[in-house]
């Protein structure tokens, strides 16, 4: 498997794919081509690397965050937040780990 090997784009659709689970971790790769979500309020920490693309979080407090290729970032349980912005050129390449 290569985490930069994935199917056409751009989709209407988020691809989510669970690249290894158990009861305590999950590692997912979400690939995003311009979508957004809703809130989340998760019961788990997550820590994301966007290996490309770029895209914007807002928390709860109206702070926003952008992110660029490269960068990580530690969301805590519980810390509310969503995505408000993802490129689709080049796409956002998540890898999500939550513990």
């Amino acid at each position: 498997m290569n985490i930069f090997d994935f199917p056409k784009l751009p989709s209407k659709e988020e691809l989510t794919i669970i690249l290894t689970e158990n009861k305590n971790v999950r590692v997912e790769q979400i690939i995003s081509t311009g979508q957004v979500s809703d809130w989340f309020d998760q019961d788990k920490s997550e820590f994301l690397v966007l290996l490309d693309g770029n895209a914007k979080l807002e928390y709860e407090n109206g702070k926003i965050l952008t992110l660029i290729k490269g960068d990580t970032l530690l969301i805590d349980p519980h810390q509310k937040h969503r995505v408000v912005y993802t490129s689709s050129v080049p796409p956002c390449n998540w890898l999500c780990i939550f513990f």
